[in-house]
């Protein structure tokens, strides 16, 4: 029978390669979170990266968007091997992470949300264009969400599926080559899933690269164009989403299929 280990990715050509992670190993004391996992990203696609929990998905994600540093394995973004020592150097190379809890600071507009850390300034005392950084987040809004909040309300007062749109227009807006998504609509009703996954979609549409951990087969089923699951802290199988099925996702989790 084919161990774990002995699972090999499966071949894309170099050209569809975005991102690349190879032999990814992280440790915290005892604990192996990650024992050599590999994954690839294909441009223009949603992959999706599932499995239990403690499998090892969120400490891979976290090596790629610079909150961990492997101790061991490579990164490649683009061909390059990269190495990310905190998050704000991952968005310097195009990849956004969309954390579950939004990162956004719920007294603050909108658009003051977009520019958090990112001002911009105008005039010789340098102070703050708010007219422009109204303009643009809200033409980043425009762009990709479906259910855009006006750029000047307080984020407290949004919907769960508003501020999921926000948090992603946010990180598609900065030019980014890769978001990450970390649940994106484990606390949201039917509607508002409905209305983020066709926020995800327009922004694969738009030529960005998504990285979606989900625990909803259906929705990873529904979005993604590929798919990884992790077992262990392993990458132990991959799938494109048109040749595979829910039930499959759940025997190669659950380890009652071999990869």
């Amino acid at each position: 029978m084919t161990t774990q280990t002995d699972f090999q990715p499966g071949s894309a050509p170099a050209s569809e390669i975005l991102l690349e992670a190879t032999d990814i190993k992280k440790s915290f004391g005892g604990v192996h979170a990650l024992k050599g996992a590999s994954i690839t990203m294909r441009r223009g696609e949603i992959t999706a990266l599932v499995g239990d929990n403690g499998a090892g998905k969120s400490t891979l994600v976290r090596c790629l968007s610079g909150i961990h540093r492997p101790d061991s394995g490579t990164i490649r973004l683009d061909g390059d091997v990269v190495h990310f020592s905190t998050p704000n150097e991952a968005r310097k190379h195009g990849m956004e992470t969309v954390q579950q809890n939004l990162a956004l600071v719920e007294e603050l507009a909108v658009w003051q949300n977009f520019f958090l850390g990112r001002e911009l300034v105008h005039g010789p005392f340098r102070t703050l264009d708010r007219k422009n950084m109204k303009r643009k987040a809200a033409d980043m809004l425009a762009d990709l969400a479906v259910n855009a909040p006006p750029v000047a309300s307080k984020v407290r007062r949004l919907s769960g599926g508003q501020r999921q749109a926000v948090a992603i227009a946010r990180a598609a807006g900065w030019g980014s080559k890769i978001v990450i998504m970390d649940e994106p609509t484990a606390a949201l009703g039917v509607q508002e899933t409905a209305k983020v996954e066709q926020t995800i979609e327009t922004l694969r549409d738009s030529g960005v690269s998504v990285l979606l951990i989900s625990h909803n087969f259906d929705q990873v089923m529904r979005l993604a164009n590929h798919v990884w699951v992790m077992r262990a802290g392993l990458a132990v199988a991959e799938r494109r989403t048109a040749e595979s099925s829910g039930d499959e996702l759940v025997a190669l989790i659950t380890g009652a299929k071999a990869h």
